[in-house]
């Protein structure tokens, strides 16, 4: 009778005691999953949507019994591990400096001054996405947030035609979504899973990620809405990037630390919130002509490093 039970319980309006109107309140407040609703205090609940804290007890004990609690053994992580797909970044130092390319389920994230090359890197990545998996794609579409103005369809039709593919396909592969709040960002993301099954999405750009959050949230006192918002719109691109195997790139503006005297002051944007939440963590500065150094300064299985490419008309390159 319970195991019928549980499985009866797929949505908010199955719990005891939650009709319509109540589910409503409980999404809006962002607690939209069973499993949110088993981790929540019967007391919060109970104020949160003007329910009795009974009525509100028993929606968190039938959603802790709906709850189900995945285990995996190293050798089974592992396993799946194998099936991750990576994207090329066009240049072979670049590539074995992620050990064979940006990764699906993970967030990579590149920061740098102001033309270093971090939209030249979504770029390339939004074209190698596209070729076949025997060199290094994935067959995939591409999902472009655009905060900052900065989509060049000219430069996507010069590098896929420096890979042999086709610019006009090229392009219609490439849905481009020009942003110009947080509020529009964040909902592009969140409502983005019919899109990403519709259109084959495996890459998710966003350049750049803290554009607007920099310039809408301003001063001290806004600063915890702002890492609050920002924490939460990163693990929706993680579910996201967890739930249908593909990889995001986001771009990051920097600052310069007046803490530091010596050295390079460069630090990015964010602070821990963007830190912990990105998988694998490139700098990009510029170096003589039209070289760039990239240094892996964060990777949960690869270790520090530093390698060097050019940016050239055709993409990027060794």
């Amino acid at each position: 009778m319970a195991k019928e039970k549980e499985k009866s319980i797929k949505d908010l309006e199955d719990l005891p005691g939650i009709g319509p109107t109540t589910a409503e309140k409980l999404r809006e407040a962002g607690i939209d999953t069973i499993e949110k609703v088993a981790t929540s205090a019967p007391h919060d609940l109970s104020e949160l949507v003007g329910i009795s804290v009974d009525a509100a007890k028993k929606a968190v004990d039938a959603a802790k019994q709906a709850t189900t609690i995945e285990y995996e053994t190293g050798e089974q992580v592992f396993e799946k591990r194998k099936a991750l797909g990576r994207i090329t970044t066009g240049a072979k130092s670049f590539d074995e400096l992620l050990g064979g390319g940006v990764e699906t389920n993970g967030i990579t994230e590149v920061y740098g001054r102001f033309a270093s090359g971090k939209t030249q890197i979504g770029f390339q990545l939004s074209v190698n996405v596209q070729l076949p998996v025997e060199k290094g794609g994935l067959n995939g579409g591409v999902l472009f947030l655009d905060t900052e103005g900065t989509f060049r369809p000219e430069r996507i039709v010069s590098m896929a035609k420096a890979v042999g593919l086709d610019p006009n396909k090229t392009l219609q592969n490439i849905i481009d979504v020009r942003v110009f709040s947080t509020e529009q960002q964040i909902l592009t993301i969140e409502r983005a899973d019919k899109l990403i099954m519709e259109k084959n999405i495996k890459l998710i750009v966003v350049d750049s990620l803290m554009a607007l959050f920099r310039s809408e949230f301003v001063g001290r006192g806004a600063l915890g809405e702002r890492q609050q918002k920002l924490n939460q719109h990163l693990h929706k691109l993680q579910s996201i990037a967890d739930k249908f195997n593909l990889a995001v790139y986001v771009t990051n503006q920097v600052m310069d630390n007046p803490a530091i005297l010596f050295g390079d002051p460069t630090t990015p944007v964010g602070g821990n919130i963007i830190a912990h939440a990105a998988t694998t963590r490139l700098y990009i500065r510029k170096g003589k002509e039209d070289k760039r150094i990239i240094r892996l300064v964060d990777s949960p299985n690869m270790p520090e490093g530093e390698c060097i490419i050019k940016i050239t008309p055709e993409g990027i390159k060794d």
